[in-house]
């Protein structure tokens, strides 16, 4: 079988977590198989260090990229840096001569820099989200997946999913039964569940600039269980429905609609992790009318269903609640 050559492209102070993912993947986990041969680049060739005074010697240069099958950033230490112009010319040619090309976590921003990923899709930790729109919108943010392909460019999310994303790797090139046995050494699952949606924090602003829709949310938080028309929250606050609509959405950022889902969601979220209430009494509770209406408003927030919530995120010991968590 003709071993894959795979290229991980180290930069200065580079995160040893972040390149150990690989590492461990494409060269050390299954030595006796050798589906991999694994090179160490750095761009000028000679030692290069990590975080805290740690180095590596690499295996050679940029010059190296040019015979790779894969090439893989793992990570980026300044997002308001490019690489350098010879690093962005070797990405290039890399991928005109039909190399794969792997940006994880924010190794997604050398390739951004490098233009490959215009009018593509692209994934990279949620944290920089803004960032990276603001600074490619020509590349298609893919803000919930774990990892994407399109056309050779392979990208992940934060550090967990560059596991996930090197499975995929192995998965594409191997097969699913290599990616399981490799999974297994590793003792994680081949493929998780949902994408990075439920990672993400969203919290709701406590409190806005005006006094009157202050009031209302901590109305609102107070009674969340209870049903709520636009007309009745209007006549609380002593406005014109077509007022009171508007300024909501100005102090708030989101619709009265919006932000009940949300408060509500981020309330079962709470509940889910921290108690043994049942489905269909955390719906109840914070004030979905059913449980479907429930899993469903969950499922298009998180991209998982309340009890795949529950597994990942629940405390071990799961309690009886009397009443809901006071806010």
């Amino acid at each position: 079988m003709t071993k894959l050559k795979i290229g991980l492209v180290l930069y200065p102070s580079f995160s040893p977590f972040h390149v150990s993912v690989p590492y461990m993947i494409f060269g050390s986990i299954l030595p006796e198989e050798s589906l991999f041969e694994l090179f160490l680049i750095a761009p000028d060739s000679s030692a290069i260090n990590a975080e805290r005074s740690m180095f590596v010697q690499p295996d050679g240069g940029l010059e190296l990229l040019a015979t790779m099958d894969v090439v893989i950033v793992p990570g980026w230490h300044k997002l308001d840096e490019k690489p350098s112009a010879q690093m962005l010319y070797s990405l290039r040619e890399a991928y005109n001569r039909g190399a794969y090309l792997v940006g994880l976590c924010y190794g997604t921003y050398a390739l951004a820099y490098a233009g490959i990923l215009d009018g593509k899709k692209a994934c990279t930790h949620w944290l920089a989200e803004q960032d990276f729109k603001t600074r490619f919108p020509q590349i298609q943010l893919d803000t919930n997946a774990l990892y994407s392909e399109d056309q050779r460019l392979i990208t992940s999310a934060g550090t967990g999913a560059s596991l996930d994303c090197c499975l995929y790797i192995v998965r594409k090139f191997f097969g699913v039964k290599i990616a399981n046995k490799f999974a297994r050494l590793m003792v994680v699952p081949p493929h998780r569940e949902g994408g990075q949606a439920q990672f993400i924090e969203h919290p709701i602003a406590r409190s806005t600039s005006e006094a009157q829709i202050n009031t209302l949310i901590d109305f609102l938080r107070e009674n969340i269980a209870k049903p709520h028309s636009i007309d009745e929250l209007a006549t609380v606050v002593g406005m014109s429905r077509r007022t009171f609509t508007r300024r909501f959405q100005k102090a708030t950022g989101m619709t009265v609609v919006e932000w009940l889902v949300n408060e509500r969601l981020q309330r079962s979220r709470e509940l889910l992790e921290l108690t043994a209430l049942s489905i269909e009494q955390i719906a109840e509770r914070v004030g979905f009318q059913t449980a479907t209406s429930f899993r469903l408003h969950f499922k298009q927030k998180h991209a998982v269903s309340p009890t795949a919530w529950r597994r990942t995120f629940g405390a071990n010991t799961l309690i009886e609640m009397p009443f809901p968590l006071n806010h």
